[in-house]
């Protein structure tokens, strides 16, 4: 019976050792990637709006758009 359970005992050390080193080779994997991804493809600026353009909206697409959305909400709340 002593025998068996050190098996056991041994055998379950090695699993949660197996898991371990796979989770933290995981880790350090992934912040591998991600910094290498952050030095080569860094986030791009988002270009300005250009001053001086400016769009005219008809007050009748603003209003339909309105009542659309009004009728939408009372709808599905």
């Amino acid at each position: 019976m002593t025998e068996q359970m050190t098996s056991g005992i041994e055998l379950m050390f090695v699993g949660m050792g197996i898991v371990f080193l796979f989770l933290a080779m995981l880790v350090v994997s992934i912040n591998t990637m991600s910094a290498l991804v952050q030095r080569y493809f860094p986030d791009m600026p988002v270009p300005k709006a250009v001053p001086g353009i400016t769009v005219d909206v008809d007050k009748n697409v603003v209003a339909a758009i309105t009542a659309a959305v009004h009728q939408y909400r009372k709808k599905h709340n």
